[in-house]
């Protein structure tokens, strides 16, 4: 487990570490820089998970089931908010079912940490999780993360995926959602791109997204507005912080 300066989470948890770049979203995805910086530290976890190419890190597709993290969760004593594998994806299509399923197991034994999976893969979230082997958990939330009108058919999937929380990242926002829709979405996270080489976030995209919000009572958290310096341009939008987070449904 790490702590972590994510606003929307208490701590990160990575049983899966390595990805494989899926669309636009992933062109400048963080996690690929952090894993090559902790590579170079000589983290076995990470060796061998990206390459270099044309000056930055690159998913290789190699993945790293990390089975020592398993037991982790049961040993934090205080309640969190934990983000799945936000080193990698977890529904990825190289993670074997039965490793899913013992990820499972750990969240389920932990009622007390509220779990948050993010994927841009929801069509296999919704292939695996209609097996009976998973239940709904109330603590865990899964989600799905939507960067521009191109992939707003991620929603399609993700709201037929049995969950007690579905929420959708929009972030980084590289373009216009305003075809998304959000019945049976109950959180929306929005945040610009930042770091080197970082594409702007439009103001118009993040009010056709607070309005969707706002007219079909989706739990609206603004996350940054991103950029080179991403300190420097805050998370304030029309002039405050909007922090809201789901409420459970039953």
């Amino acid at each position: 487990m790490a702590d972590t300066s994510i606003e929307w989470t208490d701590a990160t948890w990575n049983p899966v570490a390595g990805c494989t770049i899926l669309s636009a979203g992933c062109t400048n995805c963080y996690a690929m820089r952090m894993a090559a910086r902790l590579e170079a530290m000589g983290v076995e976890k990470y060796e061998g998970l990206t390459r270099k190419t044309g000056g930055r890190a690159k998913w290789t597709g190699k993945i790293a089931l990390d089975e020592s993290s398993l037991s982790a969760p049961a040993k934090w004593a205080k309640a969190r908010r934990v983000f799945v594998n936000s080193m990698s994806d977890l529904f990825h299509e190289d993670v074997p079912v039965e490793f899913i399923r013992r990820v499972w197991g750990v969240m389920e034994d932990t009622p007390r940490h509220t779990y948050q999976i993010l994927t841009k893969r929801p069509d296999r979230m919704l292939e695996v999780l209609s097996n009976s082997q998973f239940p709904v958990l109330p603590n865990v939330w899964l989600g799905t993360s939507v960067e521009d009108g191109r992939v707003v058919h991620r929603l399609d999937d993700l709201r037929r995926v049995p969950a007690a929380i579905r929420f959708v990242s929009f972030e980084p926002l590289i373009g216009s959602v305003a075809d998304a829709n959000l019945s049976g979405i109950h959180w929306a996270i929005v945040g610009g791109e930042s770091g080197p080489k970082a594409r702007p976030m439009d103001p118009a995209w993040v009010d056709e997204i607070a309005d969707m919000c706002s007219e079909g009572d989706v739990a609206f958290f603004f996350k940054q507005w991103g950029g080179r310096n991403k300190k420097a341009t805050g998370r304030l939008y029309q002039g405050r912080t909007w922090d809201f987070l789901p409420e459970l449904r039953t």
